[in-house]
Formats: C-alpha cells, structure tokens, sequence
C-alpha cells in the first residue's frame, strides 16, 4: 500500500462567478522516501490539491475524492482526528515562512508546542528536542538562537526554522510548498541539499511544489505537470526531462535557461493561464499550444500511458512523435 494515495482529486470554490475548479480529477502515489515534484504556473493548482489534503482550504472551498494516508481518506476525517496527523504524521513547509512563523514568540516556544502538543513531552523534553531538530537543519549556534524572535533571522535562517518545526516529529510526509521561491540561489541550493539530506537520514516522502525546475531536477524521483488544474503529464523526472511527451512540458523546459549553452534565446509560452472560472471545452492548454488543431479546442483529452511500459502518463491529442519535433526544434534555435 502506498504511503500517500490521492485518487479523482477535485477542488472546488465558490465563487460571486460561480464555481471555480481549481483541481480537477488529480490522482498519484507516493512510497516511503519517495519525491514527488508537481510543477506548473501560478493558478494551476498546485498549492490547493495539497491544501486540500492538510483541510486548510479556504471557506469556500470543498474537496472530493480521496486522499489516502496509510489508509485512511484524510478528506472525510473530523477536524479532532486530522489535527492529530497533521503536523505529526504529515508536515508541512509554507512558501514564507516570516507570514508562517508567529512573530510574537519566541523560535523555542513555536519548536516546544508542536512536541507538547502531539508527543506530550514536558517543555524541558521539548526544548531539547527543539535543539536536536535546529543542529539537524545545520543552524548555527542553535542553542543561542532558540530564544530568538524570528525577525532576528535571515530568510534562509526563517526557512530552516520552518523545516526543523515540520521535522520535530519525524513525519512519515513532509509537504514543501515553493520553500525555497524567495530565497537567493545559492540558499536555494544549501535547502535542497538539506532536504536530500534529511529524507536519506529519516526516510521521509516528500511533495516538493515548485515552478523552478532546477529544484525538481535536483531532488524529485517523480513529477507532476499540471496546467489548468489538470495533469497534462506525469511520469520519472528522467523521463519528464529528456523525454517529454506534451506540448505544454516542452514549452517549461524552452523557457528555463541552459548554463553549457552560450548565446541562447528563451523561447516563452505565448499567451496567459486560462481564466479558471470559463475554462476553454477542449484542452486546456488549447489556447497557447503550437499544435492544436480543431479536435484540441473541443474535446478534452484523457490521460493515458505512453507507450506499453505505461512509466508516463500524458494529456494530449497530438502523438509523442509531433511533440519531440517541437522540442527538437527549440533546441536547435
């Protein structure tokens, strides 16, 4: 049995317009010290499938289908039995972590309540195991710093915090939400080695979302393009990176620059993200895409394996033979 189950995931808001689908039909799995990348533009649904799944939805939000933890559907839990997963069993990093971090207490007291509160420790077990979790993320002089606000770190240092916090309990699925989208390179780089780092030392699942592929290529076994709310592909991030098979895939990689390339031009998507509450009949992505046709703008493709091996799923009427000329091209330019 899978660590994590998500089946037919769907979000919806209501909205004055109407009803916004914000995800729509998402399914996957995740084993054990696994890592799931899910990528996409901003509005594709990347951060509410996992909001979904922790009941941090907005009021009006719902979701339906089911999100299996070890079994049981995190969706249909009472808010008594989810807080006793969440945080302890399932953790998650949010993409700012000075708006996540209560900056009226102290790192220590923040670190000590996630322990009394899911492990029952007393707050001198509690401190120490605050301690533990700030030497694992590499802080330096922890012992001093726990008595610190977080306004005295840096945002490297806020972000650490942040990853020692959802570490204290030693979650079975760590949830990465952008956590490293307002840091310079080089600290996203230090993060992602860090996060390597941890899930070898502790065996954690984690579901990295992200719009920087580099962060994917460097940390993710498998990945998730989604567009629109829907999975326009899916599959191992070899197979995702060197071998796409949907327009859509070809044209994130076009955009992200090469370093072994000298002058090079960066070929961008044309067009916007589609308005979520008129979303176009056919594909999404019908509307920005280089190959569509007629059949594109009017009928919603299905996801289906590629090939017989089925390692990769895609959404697209066009053949993987039609999309690999498109990605040729791009790299001739």
């Amino acid at each position: 049995m899978p660590l994590i189950d998500v089946k037919n995931l769907r979000v919806d808001f209501e909205t004055p317009d109407g009803t916004v689908t914000a995800v729509n039909g998402i399914s996957f799995a995740l084993e054990r010290g696994e890592t799931l990348g899910i990528v996409g533009e901003s509005g594709s649904g990347k951060s509410q499938s996992v909001l979904a799944m922790m009941g941090l939805l907005a009021k009006n939000g719902r979701a339906s289908g089911q999100a299996l933890f070890q079994g049981q559907d995190l969706l249909s839990l009472a808010a008594k039995d989810l807080n006793k997963i969440r945080g302890n069993r399932v953790a998650m990093i949010f993409q700012d972590p000075m708006t996540s971090l209560n900056p009226y207490l102290t790192v220590e007291r923040q670190m000590t309540e996630v322990l009394e509160f899911h492990k029952g420790l007393t707050r001198q077990q509690a401190r120490a195991g605050a301690l533990k979790a700030l030497d694992a993320v590499k802080i330096p002089e922890a012992a001093r710093r726990l008595g610190m606000y977080p306004h005295e770190f840096s945002g490297g240092m806020r972000q650490r915090v942040m990853i020692a916090m959802a570490l204290l309990c030693e979650p079975d699925v760590l949830i990465a939400d952008e956590p490293t989208t307002a840091l310079d390179v080089t600290i996203q780089a230090q993060i992602v080695v860090l996060l390597r780092d941890l899930q070898r030392d502790f065996g954690t699942a984690i579901v990295m979302i992200t719009h920087d592929l580099g962060v994917v290529a460097g940390l993710c076994d498998n990945v998730m393009v989604l567009y629109g709310g829907r999975i326009m592909e899916q599959g191992s991030a070899e197979s995702i990176f060197y071998r796409p098979t949907h327009p859509y895939t070809v044209g994130l990689l076009g955009a992200v620059p090469r370093l072994e390339e000298g002058n090079q031009t960066l070929t961008a998507i044309p067009g916007a993200p589609p308005n979520m509450a008129h979303l176009p009949p056919g594909c999404p992505f019908s509307e920005r895409c280089t190959l569509a046709d007629g059949h594109c703008h009017s009928t919603m493709p299905t996801l289906e394996p590629v090939g017989t091996a089925a390692m990769v799923l895609r959404a697209c009427h066009r053949s993987p033979a039609e999309v690999l000329g498109v990605l040729q091209g791009l790299r001739h330019e």
